[in-house]
């Protein structure tokens, strides 16, 4: 058969349009897990009101403008995104190869903050100032670069087919490989991030298969740490404060405590409904410190109330939730340890910035994930969002 002017009918069709190819069952867009990708907008979205609320009357922050923070939150958002698709982009096997350079990179970045280039901020030296306004938190990466070195190392012979499970003298070798950027986030001294790592690693070994006498031994270890660290004076005074406080709230309340408390007294205020967005006489008052990163859920508690408060806990428990089923059905070892350590960072992170805020947890400085104002610790989720996609992306398709 022939189409009109002489062409033949398979030269004469066109393939598949664009749209076409999007909307195919093997398409990289029928592929995403939306679900995760959605909820994690959601937050974001959430946390530029926030994060807004919380600073526009600040003008000793912003300078004047009240949309400050929010364009410069809104921007960390877009950025990443871009690296959420960038990661989706190249795909969590190619960056498996390039593991060694991302963990070279990571130690050369934290070791750098020890140097004259580093800067201390809210009583943390965990910071490079950049310029322009912008600073870089280089842990926020480590949580990254911590769970992609031990994958890649405890996944190799498993995935190959030659074991099983880990063995005893690879396990050693992983836990070796997270405990370098570990001692020197320590040394800064950023004892928050190194709780979110500490969980990172035990959720790693967990979803490994590594024999559980690592495990206990890890837990024996950690509890060892925390007493050496104490009784070394390895940490800062305000950081021993925060723990005391945490134990006695009734402990200095115009000092030690007053974050807590205050963080207690918004978010109880907030009853049902809140008081409505940029209504909150705590949030408007400026009572609460450092609202729009660490105590940001606050703000949600005080003007949205436990229905708002409530939502940012349910789109955090999708994300988990939906992350849960990508590491159940991806077929590869590596992907599943993967998504494992970012559950346990998501998970362990999320609890404490929030139990911080009601008094349950101590404070220990960490964002709450997608809402807290940050670039680094922004563009960190993202590129673990990045890698979430890509499991699922790339996972053999069911018929």
């Amino acid at each position: 058969m022939t189409a009109p002017h002489g062409f033949s009918v398979s030269r004469y069709a066109p393939e598949r349009g664009t749209l076409a190819k999007l909307a195919a069952r093997d398409s990289v867009l029928r592929r995403l897990d939306w679900p995760i990708l959605l909820s994690a907008l959601a937050l974001s979205g959430i946390g530029s009101l926030l994060v807004w609320s919380a600073t526009r009357g600040r003008t000793e922050l912003n300078n004047g403008d009240p949309y400050y923070f929010l364009f410069r939150h809104m921007l960390n958002t877009g950025i990443g995104l871009a690296l959420m698709i960038g990661t989706i982009w190249l795909g969590h096997r190619t960056l498996r190869g390039a593991v060694p350079i991302l963990y070279g990179l990571s130690i050369v970045l934290i070791l750098a903050v020890l140097t004259p280039l580093g800067a201390t901020i809210n009583g943390a030296h965990a910071w490079i100032v950049v310029g322009g306004g912008f600073s870089l938190q280089p842990s926020e990466f480590v949580k990254i670069t911590i769970i992609l070195v031990m994958a890649m190392l405890l996944a190799a012979k498993v995935d190959a087919g030659d074991q099983l499970h880990p063995d005893h003298r690879t396990v050693a070798k992983a836990l070796a490989l997270a405990a370098l950027p570990m001692g020197i986030v320590m040394l800064m001294p950023d004892l928050g991030s190194v709780m979110v790592m500490a969980v990172i690693v035990l959720g790693v070994l967990l979803a490994s298969g590594a024999s559980n006498r690592w495990v206990l031994g890890l837990i024996g270890a950690g509890v060892l740490g925390a007493v050496l660290v104490t009784a070394l004076g390895m940490l800062d005074e305000y950081q021993i404060n925060r723990f005391a406080a945490f134990a006695n709230p009734d402990l200095d309340p115009a000092g030690v405590g007053y974050n807590t408390n205050q963080a207690r007294i918004a978010i109880g205020s907030g009853g049902l409904l809140g008081a409505g967005l940029f209504k909150g006489s705590q949030t408007t008052g400026q009572f609460v410190p450092e609202q729009q990163t660490d105590f940001v859920f606050t703000v949600a508690g005080e003007e949205l109330g436990f229905v708002g408060a409530g939502l940012i806990l349910v789109l955090l428990g999708v994300i988990l939730w939906r992350s849960c089923r990508i590491a159940r059905e991806t077929t590869e070892l590596y992907g599943t340890i993967v998504t494992a350590g970012i559950i346990a960072w998501f998970a362990f992170q999320s609890f404490e910035n929030i139990g911080m805020t009601l008094g349950i947890m101590p404070v220990a400085g960490l964002p709450l994930p997608f809402v807290s104002y940050g670039g680094s610790s922004m563009f960190a989720v993202w590129v673990a969002i990045g890698l979430l996609q890509s499991i699922r992306v790339q996972r053999p398709m069911t018929a």
